[in-house]
């Protein structure tokens, strides 16, 4: 197996027996970066030079005995981290040049235990997307299937992880921005409980949504990287202080006697059929692993897409006034004062889905329209959250659907916003009610593209998903699959 196969247990054994370097390891991952990389386009910015100081600094940590599990360990990011000297985009023409003067807080945490970064990966431009289509730096391909998309927004994190170009990555979720990538690119991506992982030095889209969380190749990594970046953070006011488990500890203590919902607001028509029977089949291996299946209801899943589309776009609106081209950022040339510079200065650095969505969210904060909007949306969040607590109270988690299709052609539905939007229909209502949910691997399409299945728990239950997620990948090979890029 070549190094930039490995895991991150696997390649840990190996740095920790000293069989291979940390240079190594990043050199061989860095000349996978440079064969793939024409035709995937996952990275913004490849760190070559400062990846091998990483890793020659863990060498050293290495060879006097501080071996921690994320030590030499060459790990990328999504451009929405803020990382110190390295330029940070978040995909947008008006952050082209942007170099932050300090880390994040999860970017610190894992620096702290010795990660080698290999590069800023590519996302929908201010993570905004469905499909990593509406990046300035270009579109991400699939390494299953280069015609089709990735996944969005986090779609440079999980194309990174399936054509082999990092042991592990970093993305956010906002509506799904983890979830629906790993499905399509056939990786574990999960999204923690809202608090659970701080989102200082996250670029904001919208602040009450957005959540850090671990793209990796199967759940052991998710859960050494969720620990990593997991616990309570002082500069970030919405981060819950609540002591973080050992989440690898408690992965093999299998499902038997858990109570798995089923929510039957997502197993609806429209559901391509493909996915019904990968998700049927996961069902009848939980039941051989000795899980109970009940029928619950959410019955305000069909509003959850509009109430996500307003009030996202409500935050977005007010998060990306920041952005006038007075402190940093991307300044216009043309302006003759200060009023035509801010126009000018928007209006040439943000990509269309980004003008569309301040477009939405101004208009749903604006005075007459923000009762009928913006307070009615955050009304019918509260009653998504209700229904997740009432279902909660007879199961210990759900398991649905990640996207109701594989992934799609690359130009699909660029043309129709609405259809784009429907892709996260299943991954939303997670988002909304502020709780956690993992996407796992579990089946391949007639046209080769990876299904995922997710796996929902209660809130601050990534223990139990995780340890869920672990009995279904050890009774199947689906994780096993690779892309052939």
């Amino acid at each position: 197996m070549e190094l930039f196969e490995l895991t991150i247990h696997e390649l840990h054994e190996k740095l920790k027996r000293k069989e291979v370097s940390s240079v190594e390891a990043a050199r061989a991952v860095l000349a996978r970066i440079e064969a793939v990389e024409p035709q995937v386009h996952a990275f913004i910015t490849v760190t070559a030079k400062e990846a091998l100081q990483d890793a020659a600094a863990a060498d050293k940590r290495i060879a006097a005995g501080d071996v921690d599990l994320l030590t030499g360990i060459p790990i990328a990011l999504k451009d929405i981290f803020l990382t110190r000297g390295v330029r940070t985009t978040c995909a947008s023409r008006i952050l082209e040049n942007f170099i932050p003067p300090y880390d994040g807080t999860c970017v610190a945490k894992l620096r702290e235990r010795g990660m080698v970064l290999v590069g800023k990966l590519n996302q929908d431009e201010f993570a905004m997307g469905s499909s990593t289509e509406s990046s300035h730096f270009g579109v991400t391909r699939n390494p299953w299937h280069t015609d089709y998309i990735p996944g969005g927004s986090s779609g440079g994190s999980a194309a990174a992880i399936a054509a082999q170009q990092a042991t592990a990555t970093l993305g956010t979720d906002t509506g799904g921005s983890i979830r629906q990538p790993a499905s399509h690119c056939g990786c574990v991506g999960l999204k923690p409980t809202y608090g659970r992982v701080s989102r200082y030095g996250v670029i904001a889209y919208a602040s009450s949504l957005d959540q850090v969380g671990p793209v990796t190749r199967d759940v052991t990594d998710c859960a050494i990287l969720l620990e990593a970046v997991a616990g309570y953070d002082p500069k970030d006011s919405t981060s819950v202080n609540l002591p973080v488990p050992d989440y690898v500890r408690g992965l093999a203590n299998g499902v038997k006697g858990l109570k798995i919902g089923l929510p039957k607001e997502y197993f609806i028509a429209g559901l391509d059929p493909e996915v019904k029977k990968a998700v049927e089949a996961a069902i009848a291996t939980y039941r051989s692993l000795g899980a109970e299946f009940v029928e619950i209801s959410l019955p305000h899943t069909d509003y959850a897409v509009a109430t996500y589309y307003l009030i996202a776009t409500a935050e977005a609106s007010s998060n990306l006034a920041r952005y006038d081209g007075v402190r940093y950022g991307h300044r216009s040339a043309e302006a003759k004062g200060l009023v035509e510079m801010y126009a000018k200065t928007r209006a040439e650095g943000f990509g269309m889905e980004v003008k569309r969505r301040i477009m939405l969210g101004t208009y749903a904060l604006s005075s007459g329209y923000y009762d009928a909007y913006y307070i009615k949306a955050q009304k019918v969040r509260t009653l998504i959250m209700h229904d997740f607590l009432k279902a909660f109270e007879q199961v210990d988690l759900l398991l649905t659907p990640v996207a109701p299709t594989p992934a799609f052609k690359i130009g699909e539905k660029t043309s129709d916003p609405l259809q784009m939007y429907l892709s996260d229909i299943f991954t939303i209502p997670v988002n909304l009610a502020g709780t956690c949910g993992i996407s796992v691997p579990a089946g391949i399409s007639q046209q080769g593209l990876p299904i995922g299945m997710q796996l929902i728990g209660k809130p601050f239950g990534e223990e139990t998903i995780l340890r869920a997620a672990y009995a279904f990948e050890q009774a199947t090979e689906w994780h096993r699959q690779k892309a052939k890029i």
